[in-house]
C-alpha cells in the first residue's frame, strides 16, 4: 500500500459477516471514494469476520498514513457497537500509534441526512417497481 498524496485515510468500519457477499456493498462504498478522493487512501475493516480496525490502520501507518478518519458504516447508532465498542476501540488503538492521528468520523453513516433521503428514496423506487403479489 503506498502512501496517499494527502498522508489522509479514511478507515470503513463495518460489522462483518462470515459471508464474504455481506462485504460487497462496502467494497462499493470504497470504489465510489476512491474514485471521488484519489488522494486519500481508503481500507476496509471489520468488528468480526475480517480485517480488524487495528491491523488495517497499522498497515496505513507503515504505508505513510498520518491521519485516519474511521466511517462507521452502520445503520442505527442507537446499539452497543457504536455507543460504546467503536470508540472504545478507536481510543485503544489511539493510544497503541501515538504519531498517528485517528479520528471517529461521526455516528453510524446512515444517521446522515443525506444518506437517510438515499435510503427512502430508495424504497420508493421499490414500491414504484414493485408488481402485485
Amino acid at each position: 500500500m503506498s502512501a496517499p498524496r494527502s498522508g489522509q485515510a479514511v478507515a470503513l468500519l463495518a460489522h462483518g459477516s462470515p459471508d464474504p457477499e455481506w462485504l460487497r456493498p462496502v467494497e462499493q462504498i470504497a470504489g465510489r471514494l476512491r474514485v471521488l478522493a484519489p488522494e486519500l487512501s481508503i481500507a476496509i475493516a471489520t468488528l468480526e469476520h475480517g480485517p480488524a480496525l487495528a491491523d488495517v490502520i497499522a498497515r496505513l501507518e507503515e504505508a505513510g498514513v498520518r491521519r485516519v478518519v474511521v466511517v462507521p458504516v452502520f445503520l442505527s447508532g442507537g446499539g452497543r457497537h457504536m455507543r460504546r465498542d467503536v470508540p472504545e476501540l478507536v481510543a485503544r488503538i489511539q493510544r497503541e500509534h501515538e504519531g498517528l492521528e485517528i479520528a471517529l468520523g461521526g455516528d453510524a453513516l446512515a444517521t446522515d441526512p443525506l444518506v437517510l433521503d438515499a435510503l427512502a428514496a430508495a424504497a420508493l423506487r421499490r414500491v414504484e417497481l414493485s408488481s402485485p403479489a
